[in-house]
């Protein structure tokens, strides 16, 4: 009898602690000490369910060589032209290459100068036959971090969305799989994830005129940019041409913090703070152009062109460009969680809205409750009391597992909803194989005790050898697979070992209770 107590009081423990892990899933509004005491673990709904918004980005990796190619470009002429070991206008950038040519080709003093110049500031890059490019080694590996900082700027502003399990996950070389469940705000999150949101400061050209640049004359060193807006009242977009010079002065990697402000007019701005190389570094420039127009430059569009009136060298400043609070509130997000270092490119945009979700979760539930229902029935019909103790285990098992789900703070998915009806229907599978073990011995003549140990006995390794069979299927889909795949195979794991449980410990412990109270001479099964 020992033992059976022993076991009969594990089981109650187990329901009563599986009750107590699913009530906040259930229930949101369970009392805080209540979520403390289980470490605030809770089953959350995946994309599928509750709605949201899957993305599928392809990172222009080219475009980020390129950019970084032409910054180092502008670093290499400024120390040519400072050391005087040649002419800046014998090098020139062509074709997405630095190129040497001219006097400066010709000089072997200058070539070996900036030879060494490279391997001390840009190790990354090399001279050969006059072309500065990247060392083959050096690009791949370039490349392949321009990938992992997306992911990881994209994490930084998914968090600041305060969303319960975003999932974002490389596929491939150059591509990046987003996973948003529970957005509201649709729009503005995707618009915001794929912000490069990169921050620069150049000057503006005010020697030559922006006419003239227009009709094709852009004076060498230049661009043309322009600043656009909205105006909310005429409902028109706007574009006001800037000729600014290329090189860049300083870039937005130093910024520290970004926050929404209100300007002295009350409208909304965004005040940036630098860490302590920035805020040198911006001391200079604001020092050295003091009278001349800084170009703000976001992503190619100008925000603004102040004159800079005297130097800043507190590290603080403002960027003003007649924001909407949610204009400026998701630039300060954007800058926050800094620039993205190559630009994106939509590829795939899957929403799935709220109603959706809703419908989706009726029609899981709906299909676990009817075929709970319908195998139930059936094991009641054929096996009488014995599928009544089956079906016993049968709910324990969907208690344990959804107690597991809860406490991993694991999210549901449409196939993970599969997933636990597969479980279910192998929980059935494994009392199927002991019952009919337990008739062949009664048919036998054995007693009904000894028959029901044997029969436990005999489908042992059955029931192990098909659950081992189906773990390792559940673990490749897991390796291998992503997204509602992956929520499929958790699901899978936890019932097959939950099951395990339930089957050979939680329908015998029954049988040995009945055996225990009085001899059993015939069993209802």
């Amino acid at each position: 009898m020992k033992p059976v107590k022993t076991r009969v009081i594990l089981i109650a423990v187990f329901i009563f602690i599986s009750f107590f892990s699913i009530i906040p899933s259930i229930y949101p509004n369970t009392p805080g000490w209540w979520k403390a005491v289980i470490g605030n673990a809770e089953m959350h709904l995946g994309l599928d369910l509750q709605g949201g918004v899957y993305l599928v980005e392809k990172v222009e990796v080219d475009k980020a060589v390129k950019e970084k190619l032409y910054k180092d470009y502008s670093d290499i002429r400024t120390f040519i032209e400072s050391k005087n070991i040649g002419s800046g206008k014998d090098l020139s950038f062509e074709n997405d290459r630095i190129v040497l040519s001219g006097n400066l080709l010709k000089n072997k003093q200058a070539v070996s100068g900036i030879k060494n110049y490279l391997k001390n500031h840009h190790v990354s890059l090399q001279l050969s036959d006059g072309i500065i490019n990247f060392k083959p080694s050096d690009l791949a590996e370039y490349k392949k971090e321009s990938v992992s900082g997306a992911i990881e700027v994209m994490r930084n502003r998914i968090d600041q969305f305060g969303l319960v399990s975003p999932k974002i996950a490389r596929q491939g070389k150059d591509l990046i799989v987003v996973e948003m469940p529970g957005v509201k705000n649709v729009k503005q999150a995707v618009k915001l994830i794929g912000k490069t949101a990169r921050l620069t400061f150049k000057l503006v050209d005010d020697k030559h005129g922006i006419t003239e640049a227009l009709n094709g004359k852009i004076p060498k060193g230049d661009e043309i940019l322009f600043h656009t807006a909205f105006n909310k009242f005429t409902h028109k977009t706007t574009k006001r041409p800037y000729l600014i010079k290329k090189a860049v002065l300083m870039s937005g990697a130093d910024i520290s913090s970004a926050n929404v402000q209100m300007n002295r007019y009350n409208q909304p701005v965004v005040g940036v703070s630098l860490n302590s190389r920035g805020a040198k570094q911006f001391g200079n420039i604001t020092t050295k152009y003091t009278g001349k127009r800084l170009a703000i430059i976001l992503d190619n569009n100008v925000i603004s062109a102040p004159v800079i009136e005297e130097p800043i060298l507190g590290g603080n400043a403002s960027i003003s460009g007649r924001f909407t609070m949610a204009q400026a509130n998701n630039l300060a997000i954007a800058l926050r969680s800094g620039a993205l270092p190559a630009p994106v490119k939509i590829i795939q945009n899957n929403t799935v809205g709220p109603t959706l979700g809703a419908d989706s979760i009726h029609d899981g539930i709906l299909a676990a409750v009817v075929g709970t229902i319908l195998v139930i029935g059936f094991m009641i019909f054929y096996y009488k009391l014995s599928g009544l103790i089956a079906d016993f285990a049968l709910i324990e098992n969907v208690l344990f597992l959804m107690a597991a789900l809860s406490l991993f703070g694991a999210t549901l998915t449409l196939p993970g909803i599969a997933g636990i009806i597969l479980t279910i229907g192998m929980s059935v599978d494994s009392n199927v194989l002991i019952f009919e073990r337990i008739r062949e011995e009664l048919r036998d003549g054995k007693p009904v005790v000894i028959a029901i140990e044997n029969g436990y006995n005999k489908a042992f390794f059955t029931i192990l050898d098909s659950h081992v069979t189906a773990l390792i299927t559940a673990a490749v889909l897991f390796y291998f697979g992503s997204g509602p795949v992956k929520g499929f195979a958790v699901t899978l794991s936890l019932g097959i070992m939950i099951n395990l449980f339930t089957s050979l410990v939680g329908t015998k412990v029954i049988f040995d209770m009945i055996s225990n109270k009085k001899e059993l001479n015939k069993l209802s099964i």
